[in-house]
């Protein structure tokens, strides 16, 4: 591995980012494996957790001197990263970027926190609105991205602020109001831009700690009765198509269970691609190719996907 290119002092990149973040927070040839939900994923050269807004403006402003442009990621949970893995430098946000709180009636957080935690803080403080995200295991910043969603509820219906870097400049940028975050089915505007989303303010509603709690735990065991929660996956593959339901789609084609290696469409939801212990990238890719050739020879339906891909290929 290369960490590519040096200062005119000498340092290299990773001694850069050493000094930044500290060295428990740079890791080189690291696996990806041990970064997504889907434990699929070859090395990235250099994994970068910064700890606040301000290392991460400072892990970004030598990215941009260095001539690198960096893969921004989350907790992991939505993504397939190539068996190759990933060149340059990997920024996750993670729980060292996790604080949060309530300002005024918002209650606010930064990117890298869990989404579930964020919902049982919501819960905790008598605020509803969040029950559908208890059971999502990505980040909130990741959440907002692509406007998550689960039973009826999405992250468009909570999100009247966001602040985010901009990658090239550093500047702090803040957007009001749903209509200015451009969100659509499993998107947002900050899929279009180089921006870097930090903090997110959630507008919910006072409810009765109880029935949130009651209804937190509905979704999560209906969750559990409906989705392989017991092997690797990178949640829904696919968008769901107008009119119609993934699972079926998949499952009237025939495909329940259907593998190739160690990635197999889930027996329990066809939505599912599942890593049954040793699944590659290849495989997985392979795979969602094969559903969508079947889907659209059988049903005339395009079906899109909803994971994020990364990596060498």
């Amino acid at each position: 591995m290369s960490t590519g290119m040096c200062s005119d002092s000498g340092e290299d990149l990773s001694e850069r980012l050493i000094r930044i973040v500290g060295a428990e927070s740079v890791r080189m040839n690291e696996p990806m494996s041990g970064h997504t939900s889907f434990r699929i994923g070859g090395p990235a050269d250099l994994l970068v957790q910064p700890g606040s807004t301000d290392q991460l403006r400072a892990v970004l402003a030598v990215c941009r001197e260095s001539g690198t442009d960096p893969f921004i990621m989350g907790n992991g949970s939505n993504l397939l990263v190539s068996d190759k893995g990933i060149r340059g430098v990997v920024i996750k946000l993670c729980e060292n970027l996790g604080r949060m709180g309530m300002e005024g009636d918002l209650l606010v957080a930064e990117a890298g926190i869990r989404l579930s935690r964020v919902a049982k803080f919501a819960m905790d403080q008598g605020l509803t609105g969040l029950e559908f995200a208890a059971g999502i295991p990505g980040s909130l910043g990741g959440a907002v991205w692509m406007n998550a969603g689960a039973y009826g509820g999405e992250m468009k219906d909570t999100v009247v602020r966001t602040a985010s870097l901009d990658r090239e400049s550093g500047e702090m940028k803040v957007l009001e109001g749903t209509a200015a975050h451009a969100f659509n089915y499993r998107e947002s505007i900050f899929m279009h831009t180089r921006d870097v989303l930090v903090r997110a303010w959630l507008r919910l509603k006072q409810g009765d700690p109880a029935v949130i709690r009651a209804e937190m735990e509905r979704l999560l065991a209906r969750r559990r009765e409906s989705q392989p929660l017991d092997h690797p996956s990178a949640g829904s593959v696919f968008k769901r198509p107008a009119g119609h339901y993934t699972g079926r789609l998949v499952e009237e084609c025939g495909l329940k269970g259907y593998a190739v290696g160690d990635a197999q469409v889930s027996g329990k939801h066809c939505g599912f691609i599942v890593n049954r212990g040793h699944a590659t990238a290849l495989e997985v890719k392979q795979l969602i190719r094969h559903v969508q050739q079947e889907v659209f020879r059988r049903f005339g339906v395009q079906l899109e996907t909803e994971i994020r891909f990364a990596g060498e290929e």
